[in-house]
């Protein structure tokens, strides 16, 4: 099972659920992915120590001008236009590249080669719960985060190592026998940008994380709308439940969104995460909480 956690702005929560969702997950084995590349702080929560690392970028064209004939036919198949052809002259722009590789493809001369344009890197290690991370963090001025999320997702240093022992009072795996017991955790980035559409690409389902105010309800309905348009099912969650109003309860009404969760505002929930504690550290009663959100998802799929 493949749960993406997203929200349609900063700051509502989103990686404090995604945090306590993995670690309710009992026996279950879990799989964390960090795909707020920009600003990964997942980490500061789940404490795993890494052991795996990797540079990530993509191919950008390199020119052999002494092979080249100016045809200008990879400049016509770009289009992303990051590649020009004026007169005898061939220029690329790497910012505007998305590394298709149908320039190198193209070229009739084999004139153009390619070189990896180092982006960020993609780190992954064990958590002491047994939570298998990892997380991708972008080079600093990198203008496209979806490449590294695009790595990130089928990064083969993210393999289910053995977990850690539970303790002795620990649940068993949260689905019957001879179903697959492997859950995927994704962090997905703040707002509704490409970022957000890629960490959602190939997942099961989507956990919209809100808060009952108009900002929240402007950002959800976003953020619904790419689910939808991707064929996704989703439910949300409302934190900071009991400030501002009831529009959100009334969309998600009717909008046929399941609310799967309250969080209420309460202070000691806060100075918990700024001490970088997760919600059911702060809360244990939470475990049970989001075990039983688990089988919620699973019946709605």
């Amino acid at each position: 099972m493949q749960i993406v956690v997203a929200s349609g702005k900063g700051g509502t929560g989103k990686t404090t659920v995604a945090t306590s969702l993995a670690l309710s997950a009992g026996k279950s084995s879990v799989r964390f992915i960090d795909c707020d590349v920009e600003a990964p702080n997942a980490a500061l929560f789940l404490n795993p120590q890494m052991d795996t690392r990797r540079e990530v970028g993509i191919q950008l064209p390199v020119v052999d001008e002494s092979l080249c004939t100016y045809c200008g036919r990879c400049a016509e198949v770009c289009e992303f236009h990051a590649i020009a052809v004026i007169g005898k002259k061939i220029l690329i722009f790497p910012q505007l590249c998305h590394g298709c590789g149908s320039c190198t493809l193209i070229c009739p001369e084999k004139a153009i080669s390619e070189r990896l344009d180092v982006m960020g890197v993609l780190e992954s290690g064990m958590t002491a719960t047994g939570v298998d991370f990892a997380q991708g963090v972008m080079n600093v001025g990198e203008p496209m985060a979806v490449p590294i999320i695009r790595e990130l997702k089928k990064w083969d240093g993210l393999s289910l190592r053995a977990p850690a022992e539970q303790s002795p009072d620990e649940s068993g795996g949260l689905f019957p026998e001879g179903r697959n017991d492997t859950i995927e955790i994704r962090d997905a980035p703040p707002g509704a940008s490409c970022p957000v559409v890629e960490t959602m690409r190939g997942a099961d389902f989507i956990l919209l994380v809100t808060e009952p105010t108009p900002f929240g309800l402007h950002d959800l309905k976003q953020v619904v709308g790419i689910a939808r348009e991707l064929g996704i099912p989703s439910g949300v969650v409302i934190n900071r439940d009991g400030i501002g109003d009831n529009a959100v309860e009334t969309y998600c009404i009717e909008a046929g969104l399941p609310v799967l969760m309250r969080i209420p505002m309460e202070r000691y929930i806060a100075e918990g995460v700024a001490q970088g504690k997760t919600l059911v550290d702060i809360h244990p009663e939470y475990k049970d909480r989001f075990r039983q959100m688990f089988m919620q998802i699973a019946s709605l799929l």
